[in-house]
């Protein structure tokens, strides 16, 4: 048997999304761990045969979920395809982890809430999505849980990588092509840089591979990560501007001027103190991270 026969496996699902490529670039960092990455065409959770399948042959220590229908928008017209991902196919992964006693660490989000709080919303707040999107990771959530009890879920917020797709490198893309551009200045929230949630999420497993972690169960076992400091999209788009040194023009606009196919929550604030206090991390504040990851896509051209 090998030396990293012994190691535990961490199996990392939609491994070629925002976070899933953090995790990679910080994988290096902890050589205790074998690490899959499994992309959408070398595992599709959908196919609840093929995970078994993967299970079977593979020793999963830890799985990372971070496969998810994420189109928003489009969700609202794909409204069964994107129950399937983000709940169907989460809650058959979690039944799978639990017969093979894998632990889970399933990723969610902020738009399980309705945003009409006025304080951050703690883990036990009330849920109430206002999109199929959040309702289909919400629905996610339950099934995780239903079907593997000692999962981790992790609801973050606004996340953004110098990978993929996302709020910054759309802005930044704008910022070339456009004089000004127009920004919603009425919905708040935290951003999260993704591989600031990479670390976060490594620390867990740590904490978990030490038998450090308390009892998981019921709403203990959900935890929100974001930045620190609350912002809304137009307070985000300057500071992208502010640090590039962009010369164009960012000009603030109600939700109401900028219609979309699916209704954002006006107020997404996640309360982290539950993960803070019992991982003993300090979060990094939001503009701290942005300008990490505009230095990262600066230098990689």
């Amino acid at each position: 048997m090998s030396l990293k026969d012994n190691k535990p496996t961490i199996l990392v699902t939609g491994a070629n999304g925002q976070l899933g490529n953090e995790l990679k670039s910080i994988a290096v960092a902890y050589p205790d761990y074998h690490f899959i990455f499994t992309s959408r065409e070398e595992l599709l959770i959908e196919d609840q045969n093929a995970v078994k399948n993967y299970f079977s042959k593979h020793k999963v220590d830890h799985c990372i979920n971070t496969a998810a229908y994420t189109a928003v928008d489009k969700a609202e017209s794909e409204k069964e395809k994107a129950f399937r991902v983000n709940a169907t196919a989460a809650g058959d992964l979690a039944a799978i982890c639990k017969v093979h006693n894998t632990q889970l660490i399933h990723i969610s989000t902020d738009y399980v809430f309705d945003g009409t709080a006025n304080e951050p919303y703690a883990e036990t707040a009330p849920t109430h999505p206002i999109n199929i999107y959040g309702a289909s990771k919400l629905k996610g959530e339950e099934l995780v849980l239903q079907n593997a009890p000692s999962a981790v879920i992790i609801r973050t917020s606004w996340v953004y990588s110098s990978f993929g797709n996302n709020f910054v490198k759309t802005m930044l893309r704008l910022m070339k092509e456009k004089e000004s551009i127009n920004v919603v200045n009425d919905q708040f929230g935290c951003p999260t840089y993704a591989a600031d949630l990479a670390q976060t999420i490594m620390t867990i497993i740590e904490y978990l591979s030490r038998g450090r972690w308390p009892v998981a169960g019921g709403d203990g076992s959900i935890f929100n990560y974001c930045s620190s400091g609350i912002i809304n999209w137009y307070e985000f788009a300057s500071a992208i501007k502010e640090i590039t040194g962009s010369k164009c023009i960012v000009n603030p606009i109600p939700t109401s001027q900028y219609p979309t196919m699916a209704k954002r929550p006006l107020y997404s604030v996640l309360d982290t103190t539950a993960i803070r206090e019992t991982l003993q991390i300090t979060i990094p504040e939001w503009k701290e991270s942005l300008e990490k990851c505009l230095a990262k896509i600066n230098a990689s051209g």
